[in-house]
């Protein structure tokens, strides 16, 4: 009643022979890109940890929430963009 296909290609064969180089760039990260994805979730990272250590006192809880966000926001921006922010500098000639 019901007939099934033998050979169901579900992904083209990829060559992965020259190991971790060959693997990245099939996941379109190059040496730099993961440099500013390790970069970034660093940098997030810190930026979460201030925001849960604010303190109690108002005033300052506001000046470090305020600067917590805005770190946070260069790190979306720098793991988002940081490639082609950089790209001019990693290929200068």
């Amino acid at each position: 009643m019901f007939t099934t296909a033998k050979n169901v290609v579900l992904a083209a064969p990829v060559d992965l022979s020259k190991g971790f180089g060959d693997f990245f760039g099939s996941i379109g990260l190059t040496g730099t890109g993961l440099v500013m994805k390790g970069v970034a979730a660093v940098i997030a990272i810190v930026a979460l940890r201030m925001l849960i250590q604010i303190p109690g006192n108002p005033k300052h809880a506001l000046r470090n929430g305020s600067v917590g966000l805005g770190v946070l926001f260069v790190a979306v921006v720098l793991a988002m963009y940081g490639p082609d922010l950089f790209s001019t500098v990693t290929k200068a000639q």
